[in-house]
């Protein structure tokens, strides 16, 4: 192989290498905007289950009566 062969396969390796880097930024960033959505997502799930739960009774009063019998 000579000197031009190596520098030329050299080169080539370096710019895969630098697509392959800036494609892993790019994924990184998409992952954490990601993680941010899924996050605030979960927050308003367990917010709206509160709500829900103060706004549906429950199949048995609260006040410590016992189901009737056919319950």
């Amino acid at each position: 192989m000579t000197d031009k062969e190596f520098d030329a396969r050299l080169e080539t390796l370096e710019v895969r290498y630098a697509h392959q880097e800036s494609a892993l930024e790019e994924l990184t960033r998409t992952l954490l905007d990601q993680e941010q959505q899924v996050r605030a997502l979960a927050d308003r799930v367990e917010r709206l289950e509160t709500q829900l739960s103060a706004l549906v009774p429950s199949a048995v009063d609260s006040h410590g009566e016992a189901p009737p019998p056919h319950y």
